[in-house]
């Protein structure tokens, strides 16, 4: 047992993180491992204390969310105190608080992060308004989070949670314009597992950009899932949409088996063919799969056609490296390596290791989120302030609602099932129908509106006029529609017999 007195006399030595940085009040984000915080280093704190440089004023500090070392923390913790890669988030120190249990990892301060900058394009593309980048700074994006991960996986490390919030970009300073990959609580060595990776953590990968081959169970699986990950990434960073998008909850559960997750990779994608991916027969879910999709609904979904319609050609070599990421088959998909080889990054502009190319940065430092808030309520509280309008029409009269930007308009059903409707708008006319009262039903459209579904609650609505949200309340008693683009429309909405 640990001398009283020595006890006492190691806590009081203990450097405290309060003692070497002010952070009160300066969250940055929050998440389901604890919160961020951006630290200024009080004066006079020597160098020493922090292993960095002296110009270096302001720290990401991560407080560990709980009491006490987590394994994720531990896994954390173990693997950044190894790893030292230029688009690897550095860990400078970690913090133990005895009294109340909290652990602090220190790192660099990254201003931006990918999905803060894709959503600034998003909200841009929406208005209509040009944003001043490089003409190759997603080229340059790209190739520093391959040059990262093919860094991680030469040391046998899967990273399994890589999506645009944990892809940080440096700010002003010594290392702007940076690439640096983040949050590696759900990292692991993959070089000699005791059991089947899927034994150990059923579900990992945040669901937008989970594999298919994790979706159906895969036992044994490879570093082929974060290559599935980045190509997710490249193609938001190219469209400004996530390319996988679903609506519905991902439900913290064993089962890695998601119906509408896969429904929206194959409307994108295409069914896979055996001939393409022949183990996918040997998945666990495959006889699931066949029983729940039909290949013939997915007979005209192809990644060329879905990129087309972005403006992405087939011919680009942006493209032909998009399809080598995205191959369905995790055997065939291209690696971290054979990637930066790519010919995509051999024509002009060149990448450089300031994304930003030397031009001024346009995206808005990180806002100080309150103890309550997120940076997802923050959005919906913005996206609230910006409504003009919202007016209930009801559907057996027909009526007429003005939608601005970020507008809505309710339409209020006369019973539990769904009337039949007709929107129309300056330009465009759908039909709209419900197939059935289930929570995973689906919508037929007529017009040229290429995508529409709904899953459980709510469905996510995106064409090249019309570009917004349909939503469902909790008893499906009222439908709500979000423009998402400043233009104003006028929906005209009147039941219809005609199906």
């Amino acid at each position: 047992m640990m001398d009283y007195e020595f006890k006492v006399k190691t806590q009081k030595d203990r450097t405290k993180v309060e003692d070497l940085f002010e952070f009160e009040g300066c969250k940055v984000g929050r998440g389901t491992y604890g919160h961020v915080y951006k630290a200024r280093r009080k004066e006079g704190v020597p160098d020493s204390e922090l292993k960095s440089r002296p110009d270096t004023k302001d720290f990401g500090l991560k407080q560990i969310e709980g009491t006490g070392l987590s394994m994720s923390a531990c896994r954390e913790i173990a693997l950044l105190r190894e790893l030292k890669h230029t688009n690897v988030i550095t860990l400078i120190r970690v913090f133990l608080s005895h009294n109340d249990r909290k652990v602090w990892l220190l790192f660099d301060f990254a201003e931006h992060d990918l999905w803060h900058i894709i959503k600034f394009h998003r909200a841009a593309k929406a208005n209509k308004k040009p944003v001043m980048v490089p003409k190759g700074m997603v080229k340059s994006l790209l190739y520093q989070i391959l040059d990262g991960i093919h860094y991680l996986h030469s040391n046998w490390v899967l990273h399994r949670d890589l999506k645009p919030a944990n892809i940080l970009v440096m700010g002003e300073g010594v290392e702007r314009g940076r690439v640096k990959i983040a949050d590696m609580g759900f990292a692991r060595l993959f070089n000699a597992p005791l059991k089947p990776l899927a034994d150990l953590d059923p579900v990992v990968v945040t669901f937008w950009y989970r594999a298919p081959e994790l979706l159906l169970g895969a036992r044994h699986y490879t570093k082929a899932i974060d290559i599935w990950a980045i190509g997710c990434i490249f193609a938001e960073l190219l469209t400004s949409e996530p390319i996988f998008h679903c609506r519905q909850e991902d439900i913290k559960t064993s089962n890695p088996y998601h119906h509408d997750q896969l429904d929206r990779i194959f409307n994108v994608m295409g069914f896979p063919l055996e001939k393409d991916w022949e183990d996918i027969k040997r998945m666990p879910e495959h006889p699931t799969l066949l029983k729940d999709f039909k290949r013939s609904n997915y007979a005209n979904c192809s990644l060329t056609k879905y990129m087309d319609r972005h403006k992405i050609k087939p011919d680009s070599k942006a493209f032909n490296l998009l399809q080598k990421l995205l191959m369905m088959d995790p055997n065939k998909r291209i690696t971290s390596e054979h990637s930066m080889q790519d010919a995509y990054f051999q024509e002009e502009p060149l990448p450089t290791q300031d994304i930003f190319a030397g031009c001024p940065i346009p995206y808005p430092k990180r806002e100080f989120l309150t103890d309550d808030d997120t940076e997802e309520k923050s959005e919906n509280k913005a996206r609230q302030n910006q409504q003009q309008t919202n007016q209930c029409v009801n559907t057996t009269q027909g009526g007429t609602c003005q939608v601005y930007g970020n507008s809505a308009c309710s339409v209020k059903k006369q019973s539990n099932s769904l009337s039949q409707g007709l929107v129309k708008t300056e330009k465009l006319s759908y039909k709209l129908y419900k197939i059935s009262d289930s929570g995973e039903s689906k919508w037929n459209v007529k017009g040229n509106l290429w995508f529409i579904t709904m899953f459980g609650p709510s469905s996510y609505l995106q064409e090249n006029e019309l570009h917004g949200i349909i939503n469902f309340s909790s008893d499906c008693s009222s439908l709500v529609l979000t423009a998402t683009n400043s233009i104003m429309r006028t929906l005209d909405i009147s039941e219809s017999n005609d199906t």
